[in-house]
């Protein structure tokens, strides 16, 4: 971890453990299901939230994307502060996805959601968690609901860490998550994830949605933005890769709740990309 990144321990465990507070009132959409299922890979049973569109029939196929930290994502009573509201922006648009969000795993959270460790913090079985989605998880989904299996249907999205392990994804397995929606993400974990980057073939099919808040931690925004210039390096072009500042944007619920539809347009319903 470089010297100059100042976020208090505190507030950092917080948000690396997301221990959740709970909220009187459930805010869930109809639309939403659990489920649990499984992980061999991390030698437990994972809960899963799943969201199905209001038209959803087996006469059609559906993209799916895949989220991390479920439970901050859809219900304020579980959520850490405050929700996404994945499900009421859906809803709202009648959208034709389904979305497959996986329950973080509490105290195991860092290491589940890191593919490389930390010296002061631990972590690195984020490829046993990738496979689990791409093992086990994936191919349930697939065969239990109508779905667009391809890469380019696919798409991954998480903020955080949840961002990290989504780019990280989305650069080992290019043949099975096409698109990342990269929030925030903990570059800082480790110096690795450029090395990675660096050595990655990446496919010229896949898209990435880059944001951060220009109120988080003083590396976030260069952080981010070193690995924009990374993958332009390498030949990734205009057209894959939309990055975005959010304004007054905290390290927080709020800031990727309002930057969701956004990614949502631009990954899902946008075929002309490229920053603005």
């Amino acid at each position: 971890m470089r010297k100059n990144f100042a976020i208090s321990n505190g507030i950092l465990i917080l948000f690396l453990l997301f221990s959740y507070t709970v909220f009187p009132q459930s805010t869930a959409s109809p639309q939403l299901s659990k489920f649990q299922i499984a992980a061999p890979q991390l030698d437990t049973i994972k809960t899963i939230w799943l969201y199905l569109p209001k038209d959803y029939s087996e006469e059609k196929k559906f993209p799916v994307l895949y989220m991390q930290d479920a439970q901050n994502l859809f219900d304020n009573e579980t959520a850490f502060a405050g929700e996404w509201a994945v499900d009421e922006f859906l809803d709202m648009q009648d959208a034709e996805v389904i979305v497959v969000a996986i329950e973080h795993g509490n105290d195991k959270r860092i290491s589940e959601l890191t593919p490389f460790p930390n010296e002061k913090y631990g972590g690195g079985n984020g490829d046993r968690y990738v496979d689990f989605i791409r093992e086990t998880l994936k191919p349930h989904i697939d065969a239990s609901y109508s779905t667009k299996t391809a890469s380019r249907d696919t798409y991954i999205m998480g903020s955080s860490l949840g961002g990290l392990i989504s780019f990280y994804a989305a650069l080992k397995y290019p043949e099975v998550f096409g698109n990342a929606g990269v929030f925030s993400p903990s570059f800082w974990f480790s110096e690795k994830i450029y090395e990675f980057a660096q050595q990655s073939q990446i496919s010229d099919k896949s898209k990435f949605y880059f944001m951060a808040g220009d109120s988080e931690s003083p590396d976030m925004l260069p952080d981010m933005h070193r690995m924009i210039e990374l993958l332009k390096e390498k030949g990734v072009e205009a057209r894959q890769l939309k990055w975005v500042t959010h304004k007054n944007g905290k390290h927080q619920e709020a800031t990727w709740k309002a930057e969701f539809p956004a990614a949502y347009y631009w990954l899902l319903q946008n075929d002309d990309h490229g920053k603005d």
